[in-house]
C-alpha cells in the first residue's frame, strides 16, 4: 500500500444516521468526528465531500458491510453506490474498506464505558467510523517489531 498523508475521513454509511471520522494530519490518530442524519444519497454524498475538504482530507474511507464469509450483502451495495456518488463530488480518492465488527465494537465501548442507551446513538455511529478508521490505518501503518 502507498504511504499516505494528510487527515483521512472515514464514513460508518447507516440506514438512518452517517457516523464520520478523521485522522490526524500525520494518519495515525483515529477520531470520531460527526454523525449525520441519512437524508438521500446524492445529499449524503455531497455533505460527506463538503466535510472531507473542509477537513483537507486527503483520502476518504467508506465502511462496507460485508457478511462473516466475505459475501456482499445489501448494505454493501448501498456502500458501494455511496462511494459512486460521494466520489463524483470530490476530486478526493474514495474506496471501500471491510467494516465489520465496528458497529458492535462501538456499542460495546459505550456500554463499558456506562452510557446511556438514549445517548448512543450519534455517538456509536460517529465511534463506528473510527473504528473503521483505525482498522485501516493500522493496514497502511504497520507496527514495525
Amino acid at each position: 500500500m502507498s504511504e499516505v498523508t494528510g487527515p483521512i475521513l472515514a464514513v460508518d454509511p447507516g440506514e438512518k444516521h452517517i457516523g464520520i471520522a478523521i485522522s490526524d494530519e500525520t494518519a495515525i490518530l483515529a477520531r470520531p468526528l460527526i454523525m449525520i442524519n441519512h437524508t438521500s444519497m446524492k445529499l449524503d454524498a455531497a455533505q460527506i465531500a463538503k466535510i472531507a475538504e473542509e477537513n483537507h482530507a486527503t483520502r476518504i474511507i467508506v465502511g462496507l458491510p460485508m457478511g462473516h464469509n466475505g459475501t456482499e450483502l445489501p448494505q454493501t451495495r448501498h456502500a458501494r453506490k455511496l462511494i459512486e456518488s460521494v466520489q463524483r463530488q470530490t476530486a478526493i480518492l474514495v474506496e471501500g474498506w471491510d467494516e465489520w465488527g465496528s458497529t458492535q465494537a462501538a456499542r460495546n465501548v459505550l456500554i463499558e464505558v456506562g452510557a446511556q442507551r438514549s445517548k448512543r446513538g450519534g455517538h456509536q455511529d460517529a465511534l463506528a467510523a473510527a473504528m473503521i478508521l483505525r482498522s485501516y490505518l493500522d493496514e497502511i501503518n504497520p507496527i514495525e517489531s
